[in-house]
C-alpha cells in the first residue's frame, strides 16, 4: 500500500535550521599566503571591488599606489582611516578595482570597501570600532535627479517675466 503524503506534512517533517546555529558552523578563518578577503564598498555611483591581503601595507587602485591615485593630503587621511582604527595599519595588502562617479565618490567606495573587508576577516575584534566611526555604513547621499518642466538642474526653475 502506498501513502501519499502532502506538502505541508512533508514541510512539518523538516527540521528547523536556526540562523545561529548556521552562524556557529562557519569558523573564522585566518588569512595565509595567498588569500584574501573579498568587499565591495559603494558610494554615490562609484562602485569599488576591494581585495584584502596579509602583506607589507601596499594599497593599489587600479593597478597604480593609492597615494598617485588620491594625491591630496586629506586623502590620505580618509583611506587609511579604517587601518588606523582597527590598529592595523601596515599590516594588510589591498587590490581595489574602482570605476563610475569621480574622485571624492571614488575615494569614499574605497573607504566603505576597505572597511567591510576588515569587518568581514575578523568581526569580533573590528566590527565596534568601525561601527562607532560610521565606516560600515553607505553613504545614501547621491545627486537628485532632473524634474521635468525646470532648467536644466534639478531645483532650478525658470525665470518669470519681470512685467
Amino acid at each position: 500500500m502506498i501513502m501519499k503524503i502532502s506538502l505541508k506534512e512533508k514541510k512539518r517533517k523538516m527540521p528547523k535550521r536556526d540562523k545561529k546555529e548556521k552562524n556557529k558552523n562557519q569558523s573564522q578563518s585566518v588569512l595565509k599566503k595567498g588569500d584574501f578577503v573579498f568587499a565591495v564598498g559603494r558610494r554615490k555611483t562609484a562602485v569599488a571591488r576591494v581585495r584584502l591581503f596579509k602583506g607589507k601595507g601596499e594599497i593599489l587602485v587600479n593597478d597604480q599606489p593609492i597615494n598617485e591615485y588620491f594625491s591630496n593630503q586629506q586623502a590620505e587621511l580618509f583611506y587609511l582611516k579604517p587601518f588606523q582604527v582597527t590598529d592595523t595599519l601596515g599590516k594588510f595588502h589591498a587590490t581595489i578595482k574602482v570605476e563610475g562617479s569621480g574622485l571624492s565618490g571614488q575615494l569614499g567606495a574605497v573607504v566603505h570597501g576597505l572597511a567591510r573587508a576588515l569587518d568581514k576577516l575578523d568581526k569580533e575584534a573590528y566590527h565596534t570600532a568601525l561601527k562607532k566611526n560610521k565606516l560600515l555604513t553607505r553613504d545614501p547621499r547621491a545627486k537628485e535627479r532632473r524634474k521635468v518642466g525646470q532648467m536644466g538642474k534639478a531645483r532650478k526653475k525658470k525665470q518669470s517675466p519681470k512685467r
